[in-house]
């Protein structure tokens, strides 16, 4: 192998080249030059969102992306783990990381729906409308079946007609206040997902 000769001026023009080059590139200006990373990327004037994955018991953390469309609406465009949730650390199973399909899926249910009894046929209603719908039924059920008093004559004030399964995505605080709403109306049947 021949011998390289540099004059001590030679040596630092190119040390001093190669530490400038390697610096842009650590410092991200090495993008800017090159044509590969001209186009803007995805998540470019994106909005960004925390939420919880919907699935399972577990309540993994995961960061929505979503900006309006060419019609003004609202539009998810990528989801991924959210790095700093203390659940995942940034990971996702199979189904949470599949969850930008359920929010595009052409079956995936938005507003509330009744089917009457003895109908075949499932129609849209109203939020207010579903929740009275619920609250009145609730209410007629707890008239009817609500026990104060046991066989012995003990205070009980339970209502055994009526279960409750809350929400697995339901925080501490959440969780706490449904047990406790629950409980006051007597409710005896109640659960959360994150048991099961």
């Amino acid at each position: 192998m021949p011998e390289v000769k540099l004059t001590r001026r030679q040596f630092f023009q190119v040390t001093g080249a190669g530490l400038g080059a390697s610096s842009m590139t650590v410092m991200g200006l090495a993008h800017a030059a090159d044509p590969v990373f001209a186009k803007p990327n995805k998540l470019e004037k994106t909005t960004e969102t925390r939420s919880t994955c919907p699935y399972c018991s577990v309540s993994c953390g995961v960061l929505m992306y979503s900006r309006k469309d060419a019609s003004g609406k609202l539009k998810v465009m990528h989801v991924e783990g959210d790095p700093d949730n203390p659940v995942n650390k940034g990971t996702l199973c199979p189904k949470g990381a599949g969850i930008l399909d359920m929010i595009e899926s052409p079956n995936r249910l938005q507003f509330p729906e009744v089917r009457e009894p003895g109908s075949n046929t499932w129609k849209r209603i109203s939020w207010d409308e579903a929740l009275t719908r619920i609250t009145k039924r609730m209410k007629a059920d707890r008239d009817q079946n609500f026990v104060a008093k046991n066989a012995a004559g003990v205070t009980v004030n339970r209502w055994n007609t009526f279960g409750m399964l809350v929400s697995s995505a339901s925080n501490n605080e959440a969780g706490y206040l449904s047990h406790k709403v629950l409980r006051s109306l007597g409710v005896v049947a109640l659960d959360t997902q994150a048991r099961i």
